[in-house]
């Protein structure tokens, strides 16, 4: 099956929007002119509007995760480096930032976000010819990593979201070729020859949001899987430079030992996967007016996908990437 090119807008004349799973990219997200059934008012689109830019970068050696996260009454970042070899995470970075004032996360995908708090800057820049830069200057930790352009379609996926939202709407990316570097303390990375990835999503989301998600590229094969509040709209396979549609995920993990094995899988027979964890990223926040539960384990994914019911399985082997559990109140 292929998907149809993206629109020009994610709303057509009458404000409504145009659900479904495209390839290409948006030039914005912009739902201003949302009609009903759909439509919230200014105060309640204050505290439910949520945006966010991601970053994966992968090598044999080294993971990273990178998130600018605008909430609409404040905004947060992170970025963490896990050295694959020891096991454990060896530089991370987390700050909530002053509402207003710190975060700049992108009107869409092809644009630049930033996030600032005193001497402390990850910035996501978007270059000529869908190339992206990413540098983080966080003191003991700094990232200079440039990536693209794409091999494959980016995915764009426009849909409803379950009970207390309204809509929401997300651009992935597949493998991205990645060249570079890390520092962390006293240590170098190099990040050439590796991957990179990008999920930037915008929408208007519920109070009480949660999910898991799974995601893991190399050039010519990657996956997005995601289970919760936005049901299989995200969920695609990029296989040798195309992009095909996959359907419901499910993920069986224990909650109480993320670190265990989890099986991945979708009910249209297209994908399963068993996910090795290598270790974890970690972060619980219970303020005031928001709280989080957050666990996003780094490993390999090992078994099979295919592109239609009647094709043959391609092995998947080893496959870095991550899976996650998040519940939020935000």
């Amino acid at each position: 099956m292929t998907l149809p090119s993206a629109p020009p807008a994610l709303l057509d004349a009458d404000g409504q929007p145009r659900f479904g799973r495209y390839t290409g990219q948006l030039n914005a997200f912009d739902w201003a002119a949302l009609a009903p059934p759909h439509a919230r008012g200014a105060l309640w689109r204050l505290f439910h509007h949520k945006r966010w830019h991601y970053v994966a970068l992968s090598t044999p050696a080294l993971f990273c995760g990178v998130a600018i996260v605008d909430l609409g009454w404040t905004s947060t970042a992170f970025a963490y480096a896990f050295d694959r070899h020891k096991g454990k995470i060896v530089a991370a970075f987390s700050q909530d930032g002053i509402p207003g004032l710190c975060a700049s996360v992108a009107p869409h995908a092809g644009a630049s976000s930033r996030f600032r708090f005193l001497w402390q800057v990850i910035a996501i820049e978007a270059q000529p010819q869908q190339r992206y830069r990413l540098q983080l200057d966080c003191g003991h930790f700094g990232i200079d990593a440039e990536f693209g352009p794409p091999v494959a379609p980016t995915l764009l996926a426009v849909g409803p979201v379950g009970e207390g939202g309204s809509v929401h709407a997300t651009q992935k990316s597949g493998g991205l070729p990645l060249w570079g570097s890390v520092r962390c303390g006293a240590m170098g990375y190099s990040l050439d020859d590796g991957v990179a990835s990008f999920d930037y999503s915008n929408g208007l989301l519920a109070r009480e949001t949660e999910w898991r998600w799974a995601s893991a590229h190399s050039l010519d094969l990657g996956f997005n899987l995601q289970a919760g509040y936005f049901g299989a709209h995200e969920n695609a396979l990029w296989l040798d430079g195309q992009l095909y549609p996959l359907g419901r995920a499910h993920f069986d993990f224990n909650p109480d030992n993320p670190l265990a094995p989890w099986h991945v899988w979708t009910d249209d027979d297209l994908l399963d996967l068993h996910f090795k964890p290598e270790g974890a990223r970690r972060e619980d926040k219970n303020l005031w007016l928001a709280a989080s539960r957050y666990i996003q384990p780094i490993g390999t994914f090992s078994g099979w996908v295919r592109t239609s019911a009647e094709s043959p399985k391609r092995i998947v082997a080893q496959l870095a990437g991550v899976t996650e559990s998040h519940r939020s109140r935000w």
